[in-house]
């Protein structure tokens, strides 16, 4: 990634129950991302590829609407915390196009319910588990999957590192 890249990552929160500060996990998904650049962008969707811009989306919402788009989307009928549409990733690479200079890796939604329901089960702050979903969606959208152990572990192993440049650390707790 060169100095001049720029990264717009776009937000909505219809999740009436947590009024988050949108700006502060802009901000967080912003550093994240230029975390997993500087370390892994080689491994990721983005290598090779020319752009002056990335770009993405945030939708903050509850259970009732990832199952929804789970049902409908995945044939999985149960709410998740965290759902990710990686556009850019799940193309296959002679149709990825960059437009304009931009590259538009799609979609993250976080049900803001399940971050405060596994918050209290993992006994840690509802900011630090919204911020894992966040780095853990970011991961996706650059096109990393957890199918198997070794991917799983390189994941926890990448979420809890680009956490922990930024401060946050997993003894978060409540």
């Amino acid at each position: 990634m060169t100095k001049t890249t720029k990264i717009n990552i776009f937000s909505e929160n219809i999740y009436t129950g947590w009024d988050i500060n949108e700006k502060k996990y802009l901000d967080r998904a912003k550093k994240i991302l230029r975390f997993y650049l500087d370390k892994i962008k080689d491994k990721s969707c983005l290598a090779g590829v020319e752009y002056d811009t990335i770009s993405f989306d945030f939708l903050y919402c509850d259970s009732e609407k990832t199952h929804e788009i789970n049902k409908e989307y995945r044939n999985k009928d149960y709410p998740a915390d965290i759902i990710t549409f990686a556009i850019f990733a799940d193309t296959p690479e002679e149709e990825r196009f960059v437009f304009d200079g931009e590259v538009n890796l799609g979609e993250v939604m976080i049900a803001l319910d399940k971050v405060q329901e596994e918050a209290v089960k993992k006994n840690v702050t509802p900011d630090y588990e919204l911020s894992f979903l966040i780095s853990h969606g970011i991961l996706h959208l650059l096109g990393f999957d957890h199918q198997t152990e070794d991917e799983y572990n390189f994941i926890i192993d990448m979420q809890q590192k680009a956490l922990e440049s930024i401060g946050i650390k997993g003894n978060d707790k409540v």
